[in-house]
């Protein structure tokens, strides 16, 4: 039986979500870990992969259950119990045979945000702090990223991708109970472009930004801090 998973997770002491074969210390490293003690040899297809230090409250996962594992609910409760409590499993849920997490999703989900205030000790792992912000500039900015683009100047170096064009559904930014949310939705993300987005409208006006997404100039931004970016929903 086809299962998807739905995680939440703080993502501030992994190295990421993907396995990796030198280190167990990743999302799905410790997801395969949980599921190896269950006798679930099954291999674990993320939507899509999150960086060191990037939070979900949505990342979406298919795995194929083995015959005697036929109760959901209580394999729910069983990984909840054996992962470590920075990693939840909010919900499993039989799936057709032919669903794929990756694949199957139509549109993706992201947040990112800000805080404008001095550090606080125990928001520092899940916000980022900032002196000041100019949120006109950027609530008018964001809505630069709607639409088809090119992102290649969006995109960490050494990725290795098809095509670096990507359809942004929708950017916009608002406030909430003392936080700038930055919010973005799209048919999917190159690695590392929702920060390097971020980083873009703090750093740079709008001709800059224009100039970035159409591939007439590199300005080289810095991307945000990974630490207020969250994957918050799959869409199927």
């Amino acid at each position: 039986m086809r299962c998807a998973l739905v995680l939440a997770y703080n993502g501030t002491n992994f190295l990421g979500s993907q396995t990796q074969k030198s280190s167990k210390n990743t999302i799905l490293g410790q997801l395969e870990h949980a599921l190896s003690n269950l006798n679930i040899e099954s291999k674990i297809t993320a939507s899509g992969r999150t960086d060191r230090g990037v939070h979900a409250t949505g990342q979406v996962c298919h795995i194929d259950l083995p015959p005697f594992w036929s109760d959901l609910e209580k394999l729910k409760k069983a990984l909840n119990e054996m992962l470590p409590p920075s990693i939840l499993v909010k919900s499993v849920k039989a799936v057709d045979d032919d669903f794929h997490a990756r694949y199957s999703a139509k549109k993706r989900v992201y947040r990112y945000i800000i805080k404008e205030s001095g550090k606080n000790p125990f928001e520092e792992s899940f916000v980022t702090f900032l002196e000041s912000v100019d949120f006109s500039k950027l609530e008018k900015n964001i809505k630069l990223f709607v639409g088809k683009h090119d992102f290649k100047y969006f995109m960490k170096s050494g990725s290795d991708v098809k095509s670096t064009q990507r359809v942004i559904y929708k950017a916009f930014a608002y406030k909430h109970h003392g936080y700038i949310i930055l919010h973005f939705e799209a048919n999917g993300f190159l690695r590392s472009q929702i920060r390097l987005m971020v980083g873009a409208l703090l750093a740079l006006d709008a001709d800059k930004i224009k100039e970035q997404l159409s591939c007439k100039r590199n300005h080289k931004i810095k991307p945000a801090k990974s630490n207020g970016l969250y994957l918050a929903k799959i869409k199927y």
